[in-house]
């Protein structure tokens, strides 16, 4: 439990027992336990209200999957294209360079 081990966790019971006394560690840990099942119930409301405002506007998991899944082919479409245009030209240029004869002088 979060990278902490059984002596580790002893000793924190033992400084918190002797911080806060027998009497306070009981309703510390009340308060605790409640204060997380609130935190639990506020984030299940807000994911029950974000999944009905998602479904109040049509989108549900099937048309999102579909949507992604016109963006990706759209997108792998767009990448052949220019592959495609890229490995034409290279093609191209590897062709001149090898049909060029005579000397060649360099440029600077």
């Amino acid at each position: 439990m979060f990278g902490i081990g059984g002596g580790e966790l002893v000793f924190i019971m033992f400084i918190v027992l002797m911080l806060f006394g027998s009497d306070k560690v009981p309703e510390m840990a009340r308060s605790m336990g409640k204060a997380m099942a609130q935190l639990k119930n506020a984030t299940n409301d807000i994911k029950s209200e974000i999944q009905k405002g998602v479904e109040a506007n049509g989108l549900d998991a099937k048309s999102l999957s579909d949507m992604t899944g016109n963006i990706n082919s759209q997108i792998s479409k767009a990448k052949e294209d220019l592959l495609g245009d890229t490995i034409t030209q290279a093609t191209k240029v590897k062709e001149d360079i090898e049909e060029a004869t005579g000397p060649v002088k360099r440029q600077r």
